[in-house]
């Protein structure tokens, strides 16, 4: 196979990966706390099923990319999330369009109530923006801090592990960053959400810690769960992509510890 094709054929399925991670990082935070769904013992916002992908694309972009590249895509992310914020806030503030410029259907349209998935009916749709901007906006940024902070230590750790072990056992380094990445973001994404409502007495100490365990606990379930995966993909990647083992599928991606490591 030719450099170009070659090149080309990593630089696909590094969009895949990137694709992957954003487009569940911005289901977190567009369907957020929008509804609450019970998994066995574990209660669960929506917004949190597909948000362990995230991790399991760092750690694949890590290993397959390098570090520079999986900080990159965790930047591209932080940057989407400010997006988020902006737009909600955006359509929030620009003044709706008077009754009296639109077509009479489209008041009526405006006007009528909006059933809901769950049974329930908002008065009409711009009750329901309002629903999704008050359940959306402060998780969205309660989700910036937490991810900041839990993203950024997936990819440092999971370095950080590679170099205690030398690059071998893929399971410490797979496992290890992101079950301490995921307690980080569990348990500052509850308390910057409902920290308010706790402090106004209108959650109990016991109501969070239950959200933070449950959280948690479907995170780290997931990232045990994906150890199976995680090593087949980096196995049957690594030949896709032509990669000897510990070598970086992006140009200059090995950092100054491991080049001086093999020089």
């Amino acid at each position: 196979m030719g450099p170009h094709l070659l090149q080309e054929r990593r630089e696909r399925v590094f969009l895949v990966l990137a694709g992957t991670f954003l487009c569940a990082m911005t289901l977190l935070n567009v369907i957020g706390i929008t509804r609450f769904v019970q998994l066995g013992p574990m209660a669960l916002a929506v917004g949190v099923l597909p948000y362990p992908l995230t991790f399991l694309c760092t750690d694949l972009v890590c290993e397959l990319y390098g570090k520079a590249r999986a900080n990159f895509l965790v930047s591209v992310g932080l940057g989407l999330n400010f997006l988020i914020l902006f737009v909600l806030f955006l359509g929030n503030s620009i003044p709706s369009v008077p009754a009296d410029s639109m077509p009479p259907w489209q008041i009526i349209q405006l006007a009528a109530p909006v059933p809901l998935p769950n049974g329930e009916v908002v008065e009409n749709s711009i009750g329901l923006y309002q629903l999704i901007y008050a359940t959306t906006s402060g998780a969205v940024f309660a989700s910036m801090l937490a991810y900041i902070a839990a993203q950024y230590c997936d990819v440092q750790l999971f370095h950080f592990w590679k170099r205690i072990t030398k690059g071998k056992y893929l399971w410490v380094r797979n496992n290890f960053s992101t079950l301490m990445s995921q307690m980080v973001d569990s348990v500052m994404v509850v308390t910057v959400t409902f920290g308010a409502a706790f402090l106004r007495g209108d959650i109990t100490l016991k109501a969070l810690a239950v959200l933070v365990g449950s959280n948690y606990l479907f995170k780290a379930t997931v990232a045990l769960l994906d150890t199976g995966p995680f090593y087949l993909a980096v196995h049957y990647l690594r030949r896709y992509l032509h990669l000897e083992d510990g070598a970086y599928a992006a140009a200059h991606a090995m950092d100054t510890t491991e080049r001086s490591a093999r020089s």
